[in-house]
Order: structure tokens, then C-alpha cells, then sequence
């Protein structure tokens, strides 16, 4: 069996990135500059600390973006964000992120909004 390079991940996103990756071309919308317009949709008051922190919620519009363009429900959602090494590039997440838990939470977060 080959051992996988320190790099690995690095070399497939170069790859990626070569293959011609569209979602790449979503690099100069500033997604930080929606923050605010978010902060104020999702304001909710918290009854206690206890529990896991909120997520990201710039993430969680990244994600409903790519549900949006590719036209997948909620459970393929999840797997295409696991499953597809463009889309955690786009969500800013790492082979080793757990993601699983992430869309669980953001699934449930936006049917609660």
C-alpha cells in the first residue's frame, strides 16, 4: 500500500484547481461582508453558555449557496460536503473537519429560522 504524502491534500487542491474547479471563480465575492446582514437574521437569545458554540454563520450561508447552485437536498447536501474536496475548499474546511456534525447543525439551524 502506498503511504500518503504530507501533502497530499495540497497536491489534490493544485489539481483541483487545474481541472478548472468552478467554485474557485466565487473567490472574489467577499463573503465576510455579508456577516453583518446575517448577524442580523439569526439573532436569537441564548438562555445559557451550556452547550455546544453556534456555527459559523458566514459558513452556513456558504452552504445554502451550494445547496442553492447544485439542487440538493438537505441529506445530499451533507454527503456532497464530505464527499467532495471542492466544496470543503469552498466552506474553508480540511479533510480533517468534522463535518458530519456541522451540516446536522446548520440543516436544523435553517428549517428553526
Amino acid at each position: 500500500m502506498k503511504q500518503i504524502s504530507l501533502f497530499a491534500e495540497e497536491n489534490r487542491m493544485q489539481k483541483l484547481s487545474a481541472l478548472g474547479d468552478c467554485l474557485e471563480r466565487l473567490k472574489i465575492i467577499d463573503w465576510e461582508s455579508f456577516r453583518s446582514i446575517i448577524a442580523l437574521a439569526l439573532i436569537r437569545e441564548r438562555k445559557s453558555n451550556a452547550g455546544r458554540r453556534p456555527f459559523d454563520s458566514v459558513m452556513l450561508f456558504k452552504t445554502i449557496v451550494l445547496q442553492r447552485l447544485y439542487n440538493l437536498s438537505d441529506d445530499q447536501t451533507k454527503f456532497q460536503i464530505n464527499d467532495r474536496m471542492s466544496f470543503m475548499r469552498f466552506l474553508g474546511l480540511g479533510l480533517a473537519s468534522f463535518t458530519t456534525n456541522f451540516w446536522f447543525g446548520c440543516a436544523s439551524h435553517a428549517q428553526n429560522s
